[in-house]
C-alpha cells in the first residue's frame, strides 16, 4: 500500500475550497433565500460567513499541528472518541454524497436545456463516469482541472458584479417596472421586510451555500508544505467566499426588488441581458454545468479522502485504505461512484422530484461536521500543555470566546432546523442518521478496534 502523494500547491487547494463552496445554489438557489429574509439575507450571509471562517480557523489549528489523512474525522477522534470521529466522518461522507446526487441531478437537468428530447438519466450516467475517471488519475491532474473549473465560476461572478455595477451607476434602463437604485434595499418593504423571523429562517439556506469549504482541511495529507500552504488557503478562501456572496446579494437587488428576484428566471441571465449581450441564457447554462462538474469533482475527491484516513483506523472496510500507483485512494473512488450511480436510478424514477428530496437533508450534515470540528478544536486546546499552546503556529483568533459563539451559533442553526417546517425533515433524517451509525459503530467497529487494540498490546 503507497502513502497519498503531497502533490497540491496553494492555487490547488483555494480553488478546490472555492469550487465545492461556490455551487450551483449562488446561480440559481440564492432567489430562495432573498424571499425568506428580504434584502436582510445580506446580514444572514455576513453573520453565517463569520462562524463559517471560525470553524475554518479551528480545522486550520489543527491540520497545520497534525496535518494527516482524514483531517477532521481523525480530530474528532482523537480529541472526543472513538464514536465521535466515526460518526463525524461518515456524516461528512454522507454530506459529500447528497450534495454530489443534488449536483448530477443539477447537471442532467442544465444539459436538458440544449437538449430536451435526451432523457436526463443519461447525462447524469455520462458525469458521473467522466468525474470518476478523473479522480482516478494523480492528485495534481486533478487538482489543475479543479484549478480551471472553479476560474470559471469565479469570473462568472466577478462579470456579474461588474456588470451589475454598470447597470446601476451607467443608468442603463432594464426591462422592469422599478430602475436600478441604492433604494432598492430599503423601498419595498424596508431593509427586513419579513421581519427577524424570514432572517431567522434563511439561515439554513444561507449556511448551506457555505457547505463545502471545509475540504481544506481534507487536504493536509497531500499538500505541499501544508505549514506555510493550510493557513494561506484558510486566510483568503472563506474572505473570497464571503465577499463573493455579499456583493452577490447587494448587486442583485440594488438591480432588481427583492420581491421579483427568481420570478423570471435565474437573476444572472437578466444582468446580462440587460448589458445587451445575447444569449445570455446560453453562456450561464455553460456556468453552472462548470460549476456542477467542479463541486462534484470536489466532492468524491473530499469523501475518497476520508474513508481513506478511517480505513487506517478501522472505522471504515481496510479495502479503502488501497492506493494506486499515483497515490491515489482508488477504491473509495469506486465507492463515491457507485453511489452515485443511485442518482441515476432517482433520475430515471423521478427526473422531476429528485432535486428537492436530497437536497433538504444535506445542512444538518454539513453544521454537524462543523460543531463537530469545533468541539474537537476546543477539546485538543484543554489538554496541551501551555507549552504546546505557545507551540502552536496557526492559534484560533479570539480564544476562547470566538469559538464559543460559533459553537453556539452551529447549535442555533441545528435548532432552526428543527423549528421551520420546511426543513424539519432534514432535523429527523439527521437525528436518525446519528443514531442508526451509533448503534453500527457499537455493534460493529468498536468489537473490532477492541479486537485491533488486543492484539497490538500482545505484539
Amino acid at each position: 500500500m503507497k502513502n497519498l502523494q503531497r502533490n497540491l500547491s496553494a492555487r490547488h487547494i483555494r480553488f478546490l475550497a472555492l469550487g465545492s463552496a461556490i455551487g450551483t445554489g449562488l446561480f440559481y438557489g440564492s432567489a430562495s433565500a432573498i424571499q425568506l429574509a428580504g434584502p436582510a439575507v445580506i446580514l444572514a450571509y455576513i453573520v453565517g460567513g463569520a462562524a463559517v471562517y471560525m470553524v475554518m480557523r479551528a480545522l486550520g489549528e489543527m491540520v497545520v499541528r497534525q496535518p494527516v489523512s482524514g483531517s477532521f474525522g481523525r480530530y474528532a477522534r482523537d480529541n472526543l472518541g472513538p464514536l465521535a470521529g466515526f460518526l463525524t466522518g461518515w456524516t461528512y461522507i454522507l454530506e459529500m454524497v447528497i450534495v454530489c446526487l443534488a449536483d448530477v441531478t443539477a447537471f442532467g437537468i442544465y444539459m436538458g436545456f440544449w437538449f430536451p428530447d435526451v432523457p436526463q438519466w443519461i447525462w447524469v450516467l455520462g458525469i458521473v463516469m467522466l468525474i470518476c475517471g478523473l479522480n482516478l488519475c494523480n492528485v495534481k491532474v486533478y487538482g489543475e482541472m479543479e484549478f480551471w473549473l472553479a476560474l470559471v465560476k469565479i469570473l462568472a461572478i466577478v462579470a456579474m458584479i461588474v456588470g451589475g455595477g454598470v447597470i446601476l451607476f451607467a443608468g442603463v434602463q432594464l426591462h422592469s417596472e422599478h430602475a436600478p437604485a441604492v433604494s432598492n434595499l430599503w423601498s419595498h418593504g424596508g431593509f427586513l421586510p419579513n421581519g427577524w423571523g424570514g432572517l431567522v429562517a434563511s439561515l439554513a439556506v444561507v449556511m448551506f451555500a457555505y457547505g463545502g469549504i471545509e475540504i481544506i482541511g481534507i487536504t493536509g495529507g497531500e499538500a505541499k508544505n501544508p505549514e506555510k500552504v493550510i493557513p494561506r488557503a484558510i486566510n483568503a478562501v472563506p474572505a473570497r467566499i464571503l465577499l463573493f456572496y455579499v456583493l452577490t446579494m447587494c448587486v442583485l437587488m440594488t438591480i432588481f426588488p427583492w420581491t421579483g428576484i427568481g420570478s423570471q428566471g435565474s437573476p444572472f441571465v437578466q444582468i446580462f441581458s440587460g448589458l445587451g449581450i445575447k444569449s445570455a441564457a446560453a453562456i450561464l447554462n455553460v456556468i453552472v454545468i462548470s460549476a456542477a462538474i467542479s463541486a462534484i469533482n470536489s466532492n468524491i475527491f473530499g469523501a475518497g479522502r476520508m474513508m481513506f484516513g478511517m480505513a487506517e483506523h478501522g472505522q471504515a472496510p481496510a479495502a479503502f485504505s488501497a492506493t494506486s500507483r499515483h497515490g491515489v485512494p482508488w477504491v473509495t473512488v469506486l465507492v463515491m461512484t457507485f453511489a452515485l450511480l443511485g442518482g441515476v436510478v432517482l433520475n430515471y424514477l423521478i427526473p422531476e422530484g429528485v432535486f428537492l428530496i436530497i437536497a433538504s437533508i444535506a445542512t444538518f450534515a454539513t453544521v454537524w461536521v462543523w460543531l463537530m470540528i469545533l468541539l474537537s478544536q476546543v477539546a485538543m486546546r484543554r489538554r496541551l500543555s501551555a507549552q504546546e499552546v505557545a507551540a502552536l503556529k496557526f492559534k484560533v483568533p479570539l480564544w476562547p470566546v470566538g469559538p464559543a459563539l460559533a459553537i453556539a451559533f452551529m447549535l442555533f442553526v441545528i435548532g432552526v432546523l428543527g423549528y421551520m417546517e420546511d426543513t424539519r425533515v432534514a432535523l429527523y433524517v439527521g437525528a436518525g442518521w446519528i443514531a442508526l451509525m451509533s448503534v453500527a459503530y457499537q455493534f460493529g467497529v468498536k468489537p473490532k478496534e477492541a479486537q485491533l487494540r488486543n492484539s497490538m498490546s500482545l505484539e
